[in-house]
């Protein structure tokens, strides 16, 4: 008898990308948490920012936004999130013909326990992600949202114990030495968590343009 084949298809994926960004991390990330943790006393700017936009956090999103092009050490940073950029916009839908790819803004983030990054996402821009630098045990995870949910305007409750791909929220876990990328209108979030310690984390955007 032959096999059945099912009526039923996935479409319009959203895909994410996660790696450990390469060999040599543990200097790496101690040049950034060192560079990061300097920042976070002497930028008064950022400081500001944050009391009002990150409570109980430092980031340098709203002062030092292009640390790529401020610091050789995040320069560094950069070349080596290229070739993990353009590996995962390889695998998205896109013709890259004639097309270049850049890190536009790149800034950095410090969240003790309690700090919350609300739902948003990063408009103007082509592929986001995250560096992990410090993760202690517990750090919140990268909360993804379905982008259909705002759409789904009678929709029954979800079932329990869904696989990933169809939960309305998935988690990404935080993981010091680790790149997530997401395409830029993809809704995420950092909850609060319980730490000892501080999450830290370099965020970035990269665009295209034509050649």
């Amino acid at each position: 008898m032959p096999a059945t084949t099912s009526p039923v298809q996935a479409l319009f994926p959203t895909l994410v990308y996660r790696a450990p960004l390469g060999r040599g991390l543990a200097p790496l990330n101690r040049r950034l948490r060192d560079e990061i943790d300097a920042m976070s006393v002497d930028d008064r700017a950022g400081l500001r920012w944050s009391a009002k936009n990150y409570l109980g956090g430092y980031t340098s999103y709203g002062s030092l936004s292009k640390l790529h092009q401020l610091s050789s050490l995040f320069g560094t940073l950069e070349k080596r999130l290229d070739s993990h950029v353009r590996r995962f916009v390889r695998e998205l839908p896109y013709d890259m013909r004639g097309r270049d790819l850049a890190m536009t803004d790149c800034w950095a983030n410090v969240m003790p326990a309690g700090t919350v990054h609300s739902l948003h996402l990063h408009p103007l821009s082509f592929v986001s992600g995250t560096y992990y630098v410090d993760t202690p045990p517990g750090s919140a995870a990268l909360k993804l949202e379905d982008p259909r949910l705002s759409k789904q305007m009678a929709t029954p409750p979800r079932r329990a114990n869904l696989p990933a791909p169809m939960k309305a929220f998935v988690e990404v876990p935080a993981e010091a030495g680790t790149v997530v990328l997401f395409e830029s209108w993809l809704r995420h979030e950092v909850p609060p968590a319980d730490i000892e310690g501080e999450r830290v984390s370099v965020s970035f955007n990269y665009a295209w343009s034509a050649r």
